[in-house]
């Protein structure tokens, strides 16, 4: 292995050893390879939030395997919603990334182009989503048993448990994966539509000066600036994604040939092409609520939210396991895979920022010592933590904390990770503790 010291590196001394290293990262990148391939034959290119991951193969195997389920498997709402639902959670935090791509998805399932044009154009069902959805991305801590009632007893709107459990799985997913497209600066490249009230949330300091990507001129953003202001804008992007469709093919033919080396990763351009341009702000009905800190010393309205009470292991798994089936695995599998990896070998350091994200949001362990959050964390990378997991927004550029200077680009990576997923856990469990308060009431 290589031994790093003050950011030197010495090279391995043994014949050896650099044989065997060698095999690892042949192992590493076949690996990597493999997962794109599969990528390009189940969806026809490989995103660029993949082509991020790819450094921590083994964690980007459960990513793919958890979302492949996630919206494309078995269950119980059709996938065309399902691409609508997770449009709907990217457009809380104004992520166009997504929602260019989840629009492209929905509209080559079938979906109805009218439903683009915003959300009061989807139907009742769906827009019942909208309350929960916000709150869990904005201020989790607010899920009730009384927003879960309202969806389970909606008439002939209502959602039945299962389906309700589905979609809580994609808004959650999409809420966090919106944090590492942010906190990776994935987004940068892609022209923020509008500036919202969400993009000057109050503690919002270290960031708040850079609107937008600075090394885009402005012309550029205003001929990138797509909006679905009609039927047919939406109808001409649908045929548009349509006659992708055969460039995709060929790739599924080359790689069922096994002509391996004709396959190439699709690049940011071809992405675009395929990307659905929908305003996000057209799927949000309150702009004005936004994430705020969890609860001030002297105001003791909001309960925190105490993890020996309800956990994930020992409560939120067998929940959503039961009503859904096997997504409890694929998440946990996510959850444990994000944390083996290595992090300047100091799990110490893992576990501040996960204890730190959950304590933004309202969750506490007794067990812990959160002295070491400051300790462990220097003032930037906290800031740069808590930015990315409670307040992504595209139009703004994160600045790139100095503690990070230490740090390889994959360790970089690896802290969006755990950013990402310790925010998933999180509002699973907000969501799965109303659902079971809601079955026991």
């Amino acid at each position: 292995m290589i031994i790093c010291t003050n950011k030197m590196e010495y090279p391995l001394r043994s014949p050896r050893q650099r044989i065997q290293k060698q095999a690892m990262v042949t192992n590493e990148k076949g690996r990597v390879s493999l997962l794109f391939k599969k990528a390009l034959i189940s969806r026809g290119s490989v995103d660029a939030v993949s082509q991020q991951m790819s450094s921590h193969p083994q964690y980007l195997e459960s990513f793919l395997r958890a979302q492949h389920y996630i919206l494309h498997m078995d269950g119980p709402l059709p996938l065309p919603c399902r691409h609508y639902i997770a449009i709907m959670a990217a457009a809380q935090h104004h992520c166009n990334y997504l929602v260019y791509l989840h629009s492209a998805q929905f509209l080559r399932l079938g979906g109805d182009p009218l439903w683009l044009q915003g959300l009061e154009a989807a139907p009742p069902r769906l827009r019942l989503l909208d309350h929960i959805n916000k709150v869990l991305a904005h201020q989790p801590w607010l899920t009730a048993c009384s927003h879960i009632k309202t969806l389970l007893k909606s008439g002939e709107q209502c959602w039945s448990l299962a389906e309700l459990v589905q979609a809580v799985v994609i808004l959650a997913h999409c809420h966090s994966l919106c944090s590492f497209v942010f906190g990776s600066n994935t987004d940068s490249d892609l022209a923020p539509l509008s500036k919202s009230p969400n993009s000057t949330p109050p503690t919002f300091c270290p960031f708040d000066a850079a609107n937008g990507n600075p090394n885009v001129p402005q012309s550029e953003h205003i001929t990138r600036r797509r909006s679905l202001d009609s039927t047919g804008d939406v109808v001409c992007l649908k045929e548009r994604i349509q006659r992708s469709q055969e460039e995709r093919d060929k790739l599924q033919t080359l790689q069922q040939s096994g002509k391996h080396e004709e396959l190439k990763c699709s690049d940011v351009e071809e992405e675009e092409e395929m990307m659905c341009f929908a305003d996000p702000s057209r799927f949000i009905t309150d702009p004005n609520f936004y994430y705020q800190d969890f609860a001030r010393r002297d105001d003791d309205h909001f309960q925190v939210f105490r993890a020996q009470d309800y956990s994930w292991e020992d409560h939120g798994f067998s929940l959503v396991n039961r009503l859904y089936s096997d997504i409890g695995h694929l998440l946990d599998d996510r959850f444990r895979s994000v944390t083996a990896l290595s992090l300047q070998h100091s799990p110490d350091l893992k576990r501040a920022i996960w204890n730190y994200i959950h304590c933004v949001l309202g969750i506490r362990y007794d067990d812990y010592d959160y002295g070491e959050v400051n300790q462990l964390l220097e003032r930037d990378l906290k800031l740069f933590v808590k930015a990315v997991a409670c307040f992504p927004d595209p139009t703004k550029t994160p600045a790139c904390p100095l503690s990070w200077a230490p740090l390889k680009p994959s360790e970089r990576i690896h802290v969006n990770l755990l950013i990402m997923e310790a925010r998933l856990q999180a509002e699973l469990l907000y969501a799965l503790r109303a659902i079971t308060q809601y079955m026991i009431a």
